[in-house]
């Protein structure tokens, strides 16, 4: 990949040039040659006609439903697979915080006085707060990971979900991180080891199309966000995570979020979320936030655009 795409894939300064930039795959020219990703600037192809969209080997994406086939019925107790939006690929960017309690100064979460204040010490590149590129203090500008449940709530695209009689993996495209969930039965520690960026979680199945997966042990407040705008976390921070599978091409997200010491009382981040299954051979392209590009990104865009000069 050129540098001008990996750096806009690191920062993704907008939920557009995350659009642009390649949730769905590569994309190639036919006869007027070819453009790969943002770098290419569309040389040698007159319109978008001549586009196909490929995944991270290059190979066309297939659609598991072409030819006119109709979803079957949702398999028993199975998750796995590769799963997108199925809105399309920026429906999972969520930069204006997540789709049930956007960043717009109306839906807000209900915060305590002491949620309250650690917010407003929080300068965010999105939401109706949002500060310049090189004024923000998010902890992943310095590609610090998402940390969970963010990893839910932003560049939330190609999922990879893994099966095993003990364990459902969960693999996510943005900066290749990964879950393990624990079906084995086992409960919470009694005392944690101690706190992770994405938790201790444990899973079961509500019913044969619904897993259910609680988490706690989060890393929280100051090394952690909740979300790209701000909203903040701390470490008694408890996540409920509902995967329904609907039938064989669908499956809905939803989870709740529960924090006494930020919030008055639990609230729903995203409800019932749809994700669309990927064919089985589909490769996802690596996404990652790299340290380089995001000085690059500062030095070259950021500060130019924040009003910052530096000698």
């Amino acid at each position: 990949m050129k540098r001008w795409h990996l750096i806009v894939m690191a920062i993704v300064v907008a939920s557009a040039v995350g659009l642009a930039q390649g949730g769905r795959g590569q994309r190639q020219g036919g006869a007027g040659g070819q453009a790969r990703g943002g770098g290419g600037g569309g040389r040698g192809v007159q319109s978008t006609a001549d586009l196909t969209v490929v995944d991270g080997w290059g190979n066309p994406i297939k659609n598991p439903l072409a030819g006119g086939k109709v979803p079957g019925p949702a398999p028993v107790r199975d998750l796995s697979g590769t799963w997108e939006p199925a809105n399309g690929p920026g429906a999972g960017i969520q930069a204006n915080g997540p789709v049930s309690m956007p960043s717009d100064g109306v839906h807000e979460p209900p915060f305590t006085p002491a949620g309250k204040a650690v917010y407003d010490s929080h300068k965010a590149l999105f939401g109706y707060r949002n500060v310049p590129p090189s004024l923000s203090n998010d902890p992943r500008n310095h590609c610090d990971p998402l940390g969970f449940p963010r990893a839910d709530f932003y560049q939330l695209r190609h999922t990879e979900i893994l099966q095993n009689p003990k364990q459902v993996v969960i693999l996510y495209q943005y900066d290749k991180r990964y879950r393990v969930i624990w079906t084995d039965g086992r409960d919470f520690p009694k005392e944690l080891p101690d706190d992770r960026w994405y938790g201790y979680s444990v899973g079961k199945w509500a019913d044969d199309t619904t897993f259910v997966v609680n988490t706690i042990g989060l890393l929280g407040e100051p090394r952690v966000w909740l979300d790209e705008t701000g909203r903040p976390m701390s470490d008694q921070m408890k996540i409920e995570e509902r995967f329904h599978r609907v039938n064989s091409d669908r499956m809905e997200i939803t989870v709740m979020v529960e924090d006494p010491k930020y919030f008055t009382r639990p609230w729903v981040a995203m409800d019932k979320f749809p994700m669309k299954l990927q064919s089985a051979d589909y490769d996802i392209i690596e996404m990652l936030c790299a340290p380089s590009d995001m000085e690059s990104y500062s030095k070259d865009f950021g500060d130019p655009a924040s009003g910052i000069v530096k000698k």
